[in-house]
């Protein structure tokens, strides 16, 4: 893992307590079920968060966006940034993803820390053009809503929120990212 900018290194400890407190599980929540039929290259690229669940590695950050792309041992690389305001400072994390069952099916296991990893669990998906994806991890602490866009309809944020609901997530806990303007050396 490779983490640049001043204070980061609070963040990666925090990461490894909560992976070694139980974030480490690759399991599913109860009642969600990853996407079947899921085409990795497809997925690759380019994907901007529009809303999460709070945790601590993005606390404060805006204009968040994920790069997925190909490793070489057959993975997939990870990189996360997103804009720290207070600090007027970009921060980066850089991961490596695994398929969990087979890589047809949207269920990986993640590391951003060493051995340790995490859940990421596709469990809605735009499976006719890859525009949007819902994201969870081993328990409901754990949403994330993507999109190949930096901005989405009123429509598609009411479906994650209804969707999220039946689901069992805490969407009045929910923190919409903003996506507007861009702060100077971003990634876009």
């Amino acid at each position: 893992m490779r983490w640049r900018g001043p204070g980061v290194a609070k963040i990666a400890i925090l990461c490894g307590i909560g992976l070694l407190a139980g974030n480490a599980c690759v399991g599913l929540p109860e009642g969600i079920t990853p996407v079947a039929d899921f085409q990795l290259d497809r997925y690759l690229g380019r994907w901007y968060e529009i809303a999460r669940l709070d945790h601590s590695f993005e606390r404060q950050l805006t204009h968040v966006s994920a790069q997925y792309s190909r490793r070489a041992d057959g993975g997939v690389r990870v990189i996360n940034r997103g804009y720290h305001a207070v600090d007027q400072e970009w921060r980066v994390a850089e991961g490596r993803a695994y398929p969990v069952e087979s890589v047809d099916v949207g269920y990986f296991k993640v590391s951003f820390f060493g051995p340790f990893y995490g859940s990421y669990v596709i469990f809605e998906l735009d499976k006719k053009d890859y525009t949007y994806a819902y994201v969870t991890s081993s328990d409901r602490d754990w949403l994330w809503f993507l999109s190949r866009t930096p901005t989405i309809s009123a429509a598609a944020r009411q479906q994650f929120v209804d969707q999220a609901a039946k689901s069992g997530f805490a969407v009045d806990e929910l923190i919409f990212v903003d996506q507007s303007g861009q702060p100077a050396g971003g990634p876009r």
